[in-house]
């Protein structure tokens, strides 16, 4: 695998931009949760709303590691499973606590890295082959982030949708630097025939794999619904209850790319 660090400043910017609005979002939101809002499922399968934010806290907790190795921070080890286990152990509101002194602390550490940071700092995350640019790894928290914030907003409000500005940009980075990723989530081999979908923003094309492109010569099939209902299909979270105005058509259906897609 080839990473390449061109000059995407205005993407990372856009990135750093869409994590803190994010982060803002349920930083608000957290404070206010009932000990009933906390145990109330989460558009997570299986997981209440405080589990969700247990989750992505934890992530946070474990993500800024490596951001603040690679620049330079003496960081201590502490195994990743252990890092869980204290969270899993942490009544709800405590977890709901952590998330936003956690999350603000991995945002302090992206804030504060140079110009020259940004561009050359290669983040070793531990489960990858090696590596990878600024821009992959906050681009894959963002995903991460997004996805889960809707989580918690869509055990709260049944019309909970993804961040737009977040939508519009994991399509972008969808095309290039994370692309690597639906790689391991997607089941392209669950359809006979090959779909070349338009979306917002781009094309879905799925054959022998998956990608996600930002045109497509003589499609198949046409994805009617905002760009956020794109982002929530792609991650498992575009079930029946939450796709109103969701329209497939062509040669490929709805529930046929559920199929595809069924989330992580």
């Amino acid at each position: 695998m080839v990473w390449t660090v061109a000059s995407k400043v205005t993407t990372l910017d856009r990135v750093v931009a869409a994590l803190h609005s994010n982060h803002h979002t349920l930083a608000t939101l957290a404070p206010t949760l009932s000990a009933e809002d906390l145990a109330a499922p989460s558009g997570a399968s299986e997981w209440s709303v405080a589990d969700v934010l247990s989750h992505v806290g934890s992530g946070a907790e474990i993500g800024r590691k490596p951001i603040a190795r690679a620049a330079g921070e003496h960081v201590e080890p502490e195994d990743n499973q252990a890092i869980w286990a204290r969270w899993d152990a942490s009544a709800p509101t405590d977890q709901a606590a952590q998330f936003v002194r956690h999350d603000a602390a991995y945002l302090d550490t992206v804030d504060g890295l140079s110009p020259e940071q940004r561009d050359r700092l290669m983040i070793d995350l531990g489960f990858l082959p090696e590596p990878v640019p600024l821009l992959v790894a906050l681009g894959m928290r963002l995903n991460e982030v997004a996805n889960h914030a809707w989580d918690v907003r869509a055990g709260l409000e049944e019309a909970a949708t993804v961040d737009p500005e977040s939508a519009e940009l994991l399509i972008t980075l969808f095309q290039e630097p994370l692309a690597f990723l639906l790689g391991f989530s997607a089941k392209a081999d669950l359809l006979q025939q090959e779909v070349r979908l338009t979306i917002p923003g781009g094309a879905l094309v799925i054959a022998d794999g998956v990608s996600v492109l930002d045109s497509v010569d003589r499609p198949t099939a046409a994805f009617e619904g905002p760009a956020e209902a794109v982002v929530r299909l792609l991650s498992g979270r575009l079930g029946p209850e939450h796709s109103a105005g969701v329209k497939v058509t062509g040669n490929v259906t709805l529930d046929e790319l559920r199929a595809v897609f069924p989330g992580y």
